[in-house]
């Protein structure tokens, strides 16, 4: 696995505590805007609003899906686009106009009998830091805010909407294949 961008070199005990917490993860959650979209907001003439999703992104989440993994997507906005592509993806937790994604991660903890040890969670801005702190596994896209990518676990190469989704759905899917990786002593 390749350094977080923006960091220093991993030790192989900070490689094999990340890959052992990849090998964990049952339940993976996302935000929205600026994760699984590029954090624009477009608007028609009309005032429709729309955004852009990757479909790689959507495959990435599928993939978990089939690999046995709950999938979640939490954002502050309320529109029907998110709703839209999360009843596509099959996502079974749609939650919006959250305002603390802690909370309710620790809600999905006891309703899915999965401890925040064993999720993984997506963030680019700071209304997610307190989600990103909490879990065991914790990612930002490339062009998350500084502050993000400070403490997450991994920083993809990938920007928000162009396949950083994809890019983690891959690692915890390639930890899951492999297995947890012992410390050598």
């Amino acid at each position: 696995m390749a350094a977080a961008r923006g960091k220093k070199k991993m030790t192989n005990r900070q490689h094999t505590t990340i890959w052992n917490a990849l090998k964990r993860v049952r339940l993976f959650a996302t935000d929205v805007d600026g994760v699984l979209t590029d954090a624009g907001m477009y608007f028609t003439e009309s005032g429709d609003e729309f955004k852009k999703f990757n479909t790689r992104d959507g495959m990435g989440i599928k993939l978990l899906q089939r690999a046995g993994l709950i999938t979640a997507l939490i954002t502050m906005e309320q529109t029907k686009l998110v709703l839209r592509r999360g009843e596509k993806l099959e996502i079974p937790e749609i939650h919006q106009g959250v305002q603390d994604k802690l909370h309710l991660l620790r809600d999905m903890e006891s309703k899915h009998g999965v401890g925040l040890r064993e999720m993984a969670y997506m963030g680019d801005d700071v209304n997610d830091l307190g989600a990103l702190r909490a879990v065991g596994f914790s990612a930002a896209p490339a062009d998350a805010v500084p502050a993000v990518r400070k403490v997450v676990n991994y920083v993809c190469r990938k920007k928000g909407g162009d396949g950083a989704v994809r890019e983690v759905a891959d690692l915890i899917l390639a930890a899951k294949v492999r297995g947890p990786v012992k410390r050598s002593t």
